[in-house]
């Protein structure tokens, strides 16, 4: 007599998943009950990979890392796709049933790595491969409003002011080039949140 299962395979997944749910709340829950809170300098400085922090944490990033990591994480991808493909390629059994599943693959493997190749070319004539631009281009756009408005603005030399949290109650005074203007200071004050 076969016996029958109490729970089915998508069951045994669901407890499974239940499991590891609960498990790594009760862990991070008591974790935040008995670990010791005392925060400090150094603790919340920004991590360096052991390095002295300089500067803010808070710096723009250079949009080529990203351009780089998408064209490596492109190829890495592709590595995934070309395991199952050798799989099936070096499968004797599966080719001795049928030849035509060697050619098969081996076709589609053309045309897969064909296209990762075409689009390589792409980003390589167009440039994304270069870490520093040789051909500077320069914007072209149709506008009604003459280049002398542009050179006036250009000429006024502005002043800048110094972020300061302490709250002033004076007024700045801004020296152009032809005249003195008194700017105000906001009405506000600007509060920053620690987390």
């Amino acid at each position: 007599m076969q016996e029958v299962s109490q729970i089915s395979e998508f069951g045994k997944i669901l407890v499974f998943l239940i499991t590891g749910f609960v498990l790594t709340g009760g862990l991070l829950l008591l974790n935040k009950l008995i670990a010791p809170d005392k925060p400090n300098a150094e603790k919340l400085s920004s991590y360096e990979c052991g390095e002295e922090p300089t500067g803010s944490s808070w710096v723009q990033l250079n949009s080529r890392f990203y351009v780089i990591a998408l064209i490596f994480l492109l190829f890495d991808v592709e590595m995934v796709f070309v395991f199952p493909w050798a799989t099936v390629f070096g499968s004797h059994e599966l080719i001795a049933q049928d030849e035509r599943w060697g050619w098969l693959s081996l076709a589609e493997m053309f045309v897969f790595m064909g296209i990762l190749i075409l689009g390589l070319i792409y980003v390589w004539v167009k440039g994304d491969l270069e870490w520093i631009k040789t051909k500077v281009v320069q914007p072209r756009v149709q506008v009604n409003i003459p280049a002398s408005v542009y050179n006036k603005i250009n000429e006024i030399s502005y002043a800048t002011i110094p972020f300061s949290t302490e709250e002033k109650t004076e007024n700045i005074v801004v020296k152009e080039a032809s005249a003195t203007t008194v700017v105000r200071k906001p009405m506000f004050k600007p509060t920053l949140k620690k987390p």
